[in-house]
């Protein structure tokens, strides 16, 4: 059975049709990547997944309709990690991971078992966070601020993470750190990844599967070096997108 199923989603803002009729899966062991030029709909089809925005169509978690999920019971099967995060308040890194259980929390003034806590002292493991867990948030660099809330979704324990440009606006070095811990992530049985990326290396690096969108349509879905082609790519952001790439990497050459 496909994890999760997308079938003739259409996404409307007034008479804008931001999204029509796209239609993909994600099997167990894939990591998904959605690219397409700006404005092509990217965010909105995660947008739609994660019923931040309305739609029409179909959406289902290993066949049942994600409408029918009750939001704390689709939190425990999806997690959504977006490109930015609002933090006024001096919680401490332990404490925002700790947000991520909260989707097993019988009642809102329940307290954390043992089971929560060990998936928290996990997700600040993998995440290398553990020596700085009663550190303020407030004095985190983005980078480090994007690997707390990753942690706070590797705590939460979903099946199937999404991830809204993950790595946006961050240096080369947290851009290796935050993929290297999603593909470490992707490898435990029972789990996938959804992606959207502007930048196409990260996809092809990091991608077993793509969708190609371009104005709110899906040019292409499949593996990713069946989608990602040159003819593709020229079509859709109408440029000789591989000669540009070969270009910018013969700059090393000369180092």
């Amino acid at each position: 059975m496909k994890m999760l199923e997308v079938r003739d989603l259409s996404v409307r803002y007034g008479a804008l049709e931001v999204v029509r009729n796209v239609s993909f899966s994600v099997e167990e062991g894939e990591w998904l990547m959605i690219v397409g030029p700006n404005g092509a709909g990217k965010s909105t089809i995660v947008n739609a997944i994660s019923q931040g925005a309305d739609y029409t169509g179909r959406i289902a978690f290993c066949g049942r309709d994600v409408r029918s999920f009750k939001s704390s019971e689709l939190a425990r099967h999806i997690g959504v990690l977006s490109q930015n995060h609002m933090v006024g308040y001096a919680f401490s890194v332990g404490e925002v991971v700790r947000l991520g259980r909260y989707a097993y929390a019988p009642g809102i003034f329940s307290r954390h078992t043992d089971e929560d806590e060990e998936s928290v002292a996990q997700a600040l493991a993998l995440t290398g966070l553990a020596e700085i867990e009663k550190q303020s948030v407030l004095t985190l660099s983005g980078g480090e601020l994007q690997r707390v809330f990753l942690a706070q979704i590797f705590a939460q324990d979903p099946d199937l993470l999404i991830l809204d440009e993950p790595t946006n606006h961050l240096d080369l070095v947290y851009q290796k750190q935050v993929f290297s811990l999603i593909e470490q992530w992707r490898q435990t049985p029972g789990r996938a990844v959804i992606s959207v990326v502007h930048d196409l290396s990260l996809a092809l690096a990091y991608g077993s599967e793509a969708l190609l969108l371009n104005r709110g349509a899906a040019c292409a879905v499949g593996p990713v070096s069946d989608v990602l082609t040159a003819e593709r790519l020229n079509e859709v952001y109408g440029m000789d997108v591989k000669e540009w790439m070969q270009t910018m990497l013969r700059q090393w050459e000369k180092l």
